[in-house]
């Protein structure tokens, strides 16, 4: 008999779910609404019913699913199977795995979605040829996920590799979680649109300011990319910034796990154009060169599904393994 695992990206917008074969081929996916306004019992809801339609758009049974997959922003308790809390969702210590596993009679398991998304790109993506690999999504915030020796690594309590709350200046600017100066108060799409702001706020950049329609608030980390390829060169020196942030935060990520890859991913990489290679400049010279030597840093080779990738990843992990 076939094995399917099914897959469901929790996020405070959508639901996606996806059934695939036993080779990862994902067969159909199904994309519903999260409505995180109607309440936490309105999100589980459309979590069941997301299932629900992939399964009966795909005509299998959820008998013959052998593992679902979660993939949800933290903080999660993984082991046992509850999101803790979650910013984007009316979520507060939901036994997620407990109720899937009793609604629908399918093996449920629970990740962070950047472990999820590092799994993904571990085995279906840019890391399909290494052991050892760390992820890194820059995007609004900036998370991370390692993979050793073909292995999740996830901390004691499920709670490592938050690169982006690694500090890097004590003095830096105060982040969402209460630092000071994390690598994501410098180099995260957040970080450079409060930058860019600032540098129209003071009159630094006219041209972002005329970007967003005059409007603050419409200045982002995309209009500050704009400006920058139009000439700006404040929004140029933005990105400069973050970049040489970044650069400090690999460094870092070379000396603490000699990983065989560096795989970057995540909304921001579409301006990779104007920080990476100063990122990575300063990357080499804060890294240790043993480290460097054996080092290859790519792109995310997976597009729009990485998410739904990652949470299949999740369902298949013990196949995966064992395959190699």
């Amino acid at each position: 008999m076939s094995e399917y695992y099914l897959g469901i990206d929790l996020g405070g917008t959508k639901i996606l779910s996806g059934l695939a074969d036993g080779e990862g081929n994902i067969l159909t996916s199904y994309r519903r609404d999260t409505k995180a306004v109607m309440g936490e019992k309105h999100v589980i809801n459309n979590i069941l019913k997301t299932v629900e339609d992939v399964l009966q758009k795909s005509g299998i049974a959820a008998g013959h699913v052998k593992s679902l997959g979660i993939g949800s922003p933290g903080p999660l308790n993984t082991e046992n199977g509850i999101i803790i809390e979650n910013s984007n969702l009316p979520c507060k210590n939901v036994h997620i795995v407990e109720i899937m596993e009793k609604e629908l009679g399918i093996k449920t398991v629970l990740e962070n979605d950047a472990n999820a998304a590092a799994l993904a790109e571990k085995w279906f993506g840019a890391g399909r040829d290494v052991d050892d690999m760390v992820y890194l999504t820059i995007s609004t915030g900036i998370g991370g996920g390692a993979v050793i020796k073909r292995e999740l690594f996830s901390g004691y309590s499920n709670n490592a590799c938050e690169i982006g709350h690694t500090v890097i200046d004590p003095d830096g600017p105060i982040c969402g979680c209460g630092n000071h100066g994390c690598l994501e108060s410098f180099a995260s799409g957040k970080s450079i649109g409060r930058m860019a702001k600032e540098a129209a706020k003071s009159k630094q950049s006219n041209l972002i300011l005329e970007l967003a329609d005059g409007d603050l608030d419409k200045i982002d980390a995309a209009v500050c990319a704009e400006a920058a390829r139009k000439g700006d060169k404040t929004a140029a020196e933005i990105f400069s910034t973050a970049g040489f942030y970044l650069g400090i935060g690999l460094g870092n990520v070379v000396n603490i796990f000699n990983p065989q890859l560096i795989v970057l991913g995540g909304g921001v990489m579409k301006a990779s154009d104007l920080f990476l290679d100063k990122a990575l400049e300063i990357m080499r010279q804060n890294a240790l060169d043993a480290s460097l030597s054996v080092l290859e840093v790519k792109k995310v080779e997976l597009g729009g599904e990485k998410g739904l990738m990652g949470t299949l990843a999740v369902a298949m992990k013990e196949r995966l393994v064992e395959n190699g």
